[in-house]
């Protein structure tokens, strides 16, 4: 086995992740210098203060707190805590085993947010990253009660986790409908950055429909200039009357989210959250999702004047798996998806992302080139397999699953094994939960879908290329 490259940095920081709870030393800790008082002056000689109109011609100035007084009961602190054991030998799994007693104990601590979206349920949802591996989580409410919060799922790809909590006199917040949001419509973030305690902040939309964060999953992002720091994800984004309309999930900084915010905060729209909600409730708190079944590539200038197309752009489908949606719907090698459900495709990345956020009994109407005309087809998503058995009996008791979006994002290519029954063929061969298979024997692959279509002939030799860690390097499986 031999060290695997680290992941390139990703160039601009998504503040993504309950930061680890720390004193706000820095500025406390100095006594503030008072200045001296000024000479006592007359009564006569002191300025009236000017005090602010209760009104403009005959109209009472503007004000958010009316709204806010409805909307933050809705917003809670998400406080979670995971214990890991720390070794003074670092990650060296050898010294780890030959010296158990030296390792301790810690527990690690992060603050986020959370949005009450059934207070009959006592539904919480808020960020993925903000509960990720914790073994205990907590939500205080804005009137200061402290409730054990349920884990009820998550979907890593999107970033939306869902909780429940006793309902005790909740509040929840009522869901806009996202996808009305224009660009330029004021909204209001409401959080708990820093874990200073709830704070609001305003803004514009700045846009819809952000796909192009790096290291992220599946993306539809709305964009404001709200102030959002670490603290803030799982918040909630509102509209001026009181809605949601988003879920804050990410700053934006090039120096790193810790830097500060700089007007480039990311929220999940309401609508798609709300879906992924449902989906965790009626599928065990997991999300399955679905393929059309095509493979695909960006359209090239030299491509589109071969397809006869106006302009290079479009997922130029090179192709299409046997049996599946695709197949059904009547999807060629050689046409070009250009828009799916009236959504602009530009890329197969975005094509990609398109699909990963649909619901699994979605119906697509995609807009196709083919052969220099215009075509429309409707199409369904097809669930693919994940069992080893059904693609090799060397890989009985494995199951799999697509790589995270994140680590597509960053270059990678291949699928995630995420379980292997202890003491099955694929066990035995040394095959463990949580390897990334890279490469096979049986043939080409990037995703899950292709990585079966690779079993069409099975290989006299299965050899998989793993990354395991940090390391990689190759399985014989028997």
């Amino acid at each position: 086995m031999r060290p695997l490259p680290t992941l390139l940095a990703l160039t601009a920081a998504a503040a993504f992740g309950g930061f680890a709870a720390t004193a706000l030393r820095d500025g406390l800790e100095t006594p503030a210098q008072a200045a001296p008082a000024p000479a006592p002056a007359s009564i006569a000689s002191v300025p009236a203060m000017a005090a602010l109109p209760t009104a403009v011609d005959g109209q009472p100035l503007p004000s958010l707190a009316p709204m806010l007084q409805k909307v933050t009961p809705s917003v809670v602190s998400v406080h979670s805590k995971q214990r890991v054991r720390v070794s003074p030998f670092g990650n060296d799994p050898m010294f780890r085993r030959m010296f158990p007693e030296l390792s301790q104990e810690r527990v690690r601590e992060s603050l986020g947010s959370g949005v009450i979206v059934d207070a009959q349920r006592g539904y919480v949802l808020t960020n993925h990253h903000v509960i990720e591996g914790a073994d205990d989580v907590s939500v205080t409410l804005a009137d200061g009660r402290t409730l054990k919060a349920d884990f009820v799922g998550s979907d890593a790809d999107t970033d939306v986790a869902l909780m429940k909590i006793p309902a005790q006199s909740l509040q929840a917040m009522p869901l806009a409908d996202s996808n009305a949001l224009r660009v330029g419509d004021f909204v209001v973030a409401v959080g708990n950055p820093f874990g200073v305690g709830q704070t609001v902040t305003s803004g514009i939309v700045s846009a819809v429909g952000r796909s192009n964060l790096p290291g992220v999953g599946f993306q539809n992002f709305i964009q404001t200039d709200a102030s959002i720091n670490p603290g803030n994800s799982g918040g909630a984004l509102v509209n001026l009357k009181g809605e949601l309309v988003g879920i804050n999930t990410a700053s934006f900084n090039p120096q790193g989210s810790m830097a500060g915010n700089i007007g480039l905060g990311f929220a999940i729209p309401a609508n798609l959250a709300n879906s992924i909600m449902q989906q965790l409730l009626a599928n065990n708190g997991v999300v399955r999702r679905g393929i059309v079944g095509v493979e695909t590539q960006d359209v090239t200038d030299r491509l589109a004047q071969g397809l006869g197309l106006d302009e290079a752009r479009g997922a130029a489908v090179t192709r299409v798996y046997p049996n599946s949606a695709a197949a059904k719907a009547g999807l060629q090698v050689g046409d070009v998806i250009l828009a799916a459900n009236g959504q602009r495709i530009d890329d197969s990345e975005s094509w990609r992302n398109f699909q990963g956020l649909q619901a699994l009994n979605s119906q697509l109407t995609l807009d196709v080139r083919r052969d220099g005309k215009p075509l429309k087809l409707t199409t369904g998503l097809s669930e693919t397999r994940r069992d080893g058995q059904s693609l090799d009996a060397r890989l009985a008791g494995a199951n799999f699953a697509e790589l995270p979006e994140s680590l597509r994002r960053q270059g990678w290519n291949g699928v995630l094994v995420t379980e292997v029954a202890k003491g099955s063929r694929a066990a035995q061969s040394g095959l463990r939960a949580n390897d990334v298979i890279l490469q096979a024997s049986s043939g080409q692959f990037t995703d899950l879908t292709s990585f079966r279509a690779s079993f069409d002939r099975p290989p006299e030799q299965l050899v998989l290329q793993i990354v395991r860690g940090r390391t990689q390097g190759q399985l014989l499986m028997r």
